[in-house]
């Protein structure tokens, strides 16, 4: 028995990356997946890949958000749970090389979408018994990345709409929660690259999809029946720490040598 048998999952953004890794292992727990992106192709592999239904669409147009979600349901029944995990993110540019198409289209994918997402699902989901909504977010939601003021202002944005669905929803037997990844490879670093970066992460190792696969599906699944308005920080440690190893007072190096 898997923790999502019986369950529709739709996915956004599962073509790759984070979104694939949680689409797979939905699929290994018993979930039958929708793989939603913007890439027909990229879809329509994994889809292939875990015995899925691939439905491209891009998630800041209501009029494609509302075909996914009709074809979800008029195929599979209904949506038991929804994972918002499509996003913008390689959108660096600094504030002042900034102008309003940039801040229109990272907030009109970034959180818009996760709006017009969660608003089809909650409304299947109320009508009918309930159901789980997990937003992604970031640290960029509580701390400030350099270049990226549309982005952090959308991870703002996803993280108070998270709070307020989960009050407007929990009602209705809807639990809402996100989560907020750290530094994780969606791109596929280099061996030098991977060690370069984790020696700024407590835990010594960048992260990979997978690290976000198993708390999405206890998020969606009853484990997490008593869940709901919660954020789950899957970081490695990076966002908690006082200092960057690199102005670090006590630094690694310093550490105990354990026979």
């Amino acid at each position: 028995m898997g923790r999502l048998d019986g369950k529709v999952a739709v996915v956004t953004g599962a073509g790759g990356g984070i979104g694939r890794g949680i689409a797979e292992r939905f699929a290994e727990e018993g979930a039958c997946v929708v793989v939603n992106d913007v890439s027909a192709d990229a879809a329509k592999t994994v889809a292939e890949a875990v015995g899925g239904l691939a439905v491209p669409a891009d998630v800041s147009s209501s009029a494609e958000v509302d075909r996914l979600f009709d074809t979800a349901i008029g195929e599979l029944g209904g949506v038991h749970v929804l994972v918002n995990n499509a996003g913008l993110i390689d959108v660096e540019r600094h504030f002042l090389d900034a102008d309003e198409a940039w801040w229109d289209r990272v907030l009109a994918v970034n959180l818009k979408g996760q709006f017009l997402c969660a608003l089809r699902a909650a409304k299947w989901m109320a009508r009918n018994g309930g159901g789980a909504i997990v937003n992604l977010s970031s640290g960029g939601a509580r701390a400030a990345h350099r270049g990226m003021v549309a982005y952090d202002a959308s991870k703002g944005g996803v993280e108070a709409m998270t709070r307020s669905l989960a009050l407007d929803l929990g009602p209705y037997g809807i639990r809402v929660n996100a989560l907020a990844p750290g530094s994780i490879d969606v791109r596929g670093f280099s061996e030098e690259q991977a060690a370069e970066k984790g020696e700024t992460i407590p835990l010594g190792r960048v992260g990979y999809p997978d690290d976000l696969a198993g708390p999405a599906v206890f998020l969606a699944s009853d484990d997490a029946a008593y869940v709901t308005g919660s954020f789950v920080t899957v970081d490695g440690g990076v966002l908690f720490q006082q200092r960057s190893p690199e102005i670090e007072t006590f630094p690694v190096e310093g550490f105990p040598k354990i026979a």
